[in-house]
């Protein structure tokens, strides 16, 4: 991989498994958007950015410093999915998964947004999880600008830690609210160190995330596996007890996939979902 400065925009070259819809789309994160010549536009770490594929090369504006400190590690480009994807075919099944979804990667996202956020997915579909988010972020995140229009950062847990339910009405989020604003208070008191849980073992960091009120099995294993980068971490929603049942033998054991059965389980859900169907 290399990359280059170019009028305001960062080209990088060389990078193989990079699809920017299946990365976008696959129900990992919430707040890119595509316009309809398929350039996307989004904010993470408090920084707005749009890319997009123009052949061989991807374009993501900025600068070298803001790719070099933000998106090389946000979007795991120093990662060879490729070899990843050959170590998990370890039958047809698998290896059309693979193939099909060849192009995602799991992004390496700020932790307390991935907790927060997937509090909101609970229960929820995607565009009214990015509709709620979006809601949060402008009211009370910080403006950012990009090319004359204004987007908002995430707030921190600290900002929402002071809310309470009733400042979050407009969000309409439900009973999402008191988990949203318990974690928060969690993550800015430090009874919660979303740090420290990433260096420990993922079964640990399951259990401790589970302390949290409406934070169950799915929540938290999308938390490790897209907050906290344990891409062991196997999330399981309907969708993928129905494929799981469908295309496996019972009893299979998903570690069989491991280190890697977070991005295992996101070839099989793309796959289920987009292509072949439970």
């Amino acid at each position: 991989m290399k990359y280059y400065q170019r009028d305001g925009m960062v080209e990088i070259v060389g990078v193989s498994d990079f699809d920017l819809e299946r990365i976008f789309e696959c129900g990992q994160c919430f707040r890119w958007n595509a316009d309809e010549n398929g350039v996307y536009t989004g904010i993470a770490f408090g920084i707005a950015a749009r890319i997009f594929r123009d052949g061989d090369s991807i374009f993501i504006s900025g600068t070298i410093d803001d790719f070099e400190s933000v998106w090389l590690d946000y979007f795991d480009l120093n990662r060879d999915y490729s070899a990843i994807r050959q170590g998990l075919c370890i039958d047809d099944f698998m290896m059309e998964a693979t193939t099909q979804g060849a192009g995602i990667r799991i992004l390496r996202q700020e932790k307390w947004e991935a907790l927060c956020s997937f509090i909101i997915s609970q229960c929820n579909n995607i565009p009214r999880i990015k509709s709620i988010i979006s809601t949060l972020c402008r009211e009370f995140g910080s403006a950012v600008m990009l090319d004359g229009e204004t987007y908002y950062s995430f707030p921190s847990a600290q900002t929402v830690a002071e809310l309470d339910v009733h400042a979050l009405a407009p969000l309409r989020c439900g009973y999402r609210a008191q988990y949203i604003i318990t974690a928060a208070k969690a993550v800015a008191s430090g009874e919660l160190n979303l740090d420290a849980i990433s260096l420990i073992s993922p079964l640990e960091a399951k259990a401790t995330l589970k302390k949290l009120h409406g934070v169950g099995d799915k929540v938290a294993d999308c938390v490790l596996l897209f907050g906290l980068n344990m891409l062991d971490a196997f999330p399981v929603d309907v969708w993928m007890k129905r494929a799981m049942a469908e295309h496996f033998e019972a009893g299979f054991d998903y570690r069989v996939f491991s280190p890697y059965a977070g991005v295992a389980q996101q070839y099989i859900f793309h796959y289920v979902r987009n292509v072949r169907g439970v």
